[in-house]
Parts: structure tokens; sequence; C-alpha cells
């Protein structure tokens, strides 16, 4: 299966994973939240040289309702170098290979990013032949989604960022 779950309009797959750090990532949970899916690798240039524009976003925004996961697409073998090179960026990752869930299936490309609304639709998918990421392709892509408001508060405290429906 190569991505063809993951369309730009549709509802996002299903993804459940691990994090590098042990957290767990269910992009299910995060209904309420913008969330950016980077699919990379340590050994593919692109996805290297775009990981400090997805950090420096991912520091900007966090805050104000911007969730983001990098998932690595090298062999769990590799896992030391994947927890390496991540070392460097404070954005949560994890290898998809130890994914629970991972209906996006495998990526057919390199870096591959899908932008992903507070109600779980994607609403862009940002790849280097098309729209490469940058801050301007980010700030595009996912800053109007952050402007709108969530449809329902699930929480009883509508202040919680950390509030689970």
């Amino acid at each position: 299966m190569a991505f063809a779950s993951a369309t730009v309009g549709k509802a996002a797959p299903a993804l459940a994973v691990p994090e590098l750090d042990g957290q767990a990532f269910d992009l299910s949970a995060q209904h309420g939240r913008v969330v950016v899916v980077n699919f990379w690798a340590t050994w593919c240039p692109p996805c290297r040289e775009e990981m400090p524009a997805l950090d420096a976003f991912y520091r900007r925004y966090h805050g104000q309702g911007l969730e983001m996961i990098g998932l690595s697409t090298d062999r769990p073998h590799d896992r030391s170098d994947v927890t390496k090179v991540m070392q460097s960026y404070s954005y949560p990752a994890a290898v998809l290979d130890d994914a629970k869930v991972n209906d996006f299936g495998s990526p057919d490309v390199l870096p591959v990013t899908f932008v992903v609304d507070r109600s779980g639709v994607i609403r862009a998918k940002l790849t280097p032949d098309q729209t490469p990421v940058t801050e301007k392709s980010l700030s595009d892509a996912v800053l109007p989604l952050l402007a709108e408001k969530p449809a329902t508060q699930t929480s009883g405290n509508p202040g919680d960022p950390n509030a689970k429906p």
C-alpha cells in the first residue's frame, strides 16, 4: 500500500506509533490540533535539508495548537542513527516500522509531509518536486488552519492544551 488512503481533502489515515522517547503518538487523539506528519530517512539528503525548517516551525507554533511527528522510514536496526539525528531537533520522531497502526502505508517518495487540520482532514501534501517544505510553504499550509477554532470543545477546560477528548 503506497499512500493510497492519504489524499488531500479526505480524512487522515490512522497512525499510532511509539515515539523515540517512549511517548505514544496517535493521530486520532490529536483532534482539535493541527498536525504535521513528515516522512523522512537519515540517508535522504532532501529530508535532512528540510528538517531545520520543520523544527523552527514546530518551536514557533507548538504552543498555538501545532503538533508534529517525524516518521523515519529507516530500518529498525538503524534506530541509533535516527536517534542521533533527532537529538538536534525538538519535534517528536518515531521509526515507521514500530507503528502499531499505519494506514498511511509506505511512502513512494521521500520526503513527504502531510498537514492535517483540527478535524482530522488532510489539507496539504508537501513534496520536493511539488511544494517543498520551507518556512513559507509551512506558513501557507498551517497558519490558516491554526487560526480556525476547533469546531467543538471536548474538554471541560477550554484553555487546557493537554485535554483529551
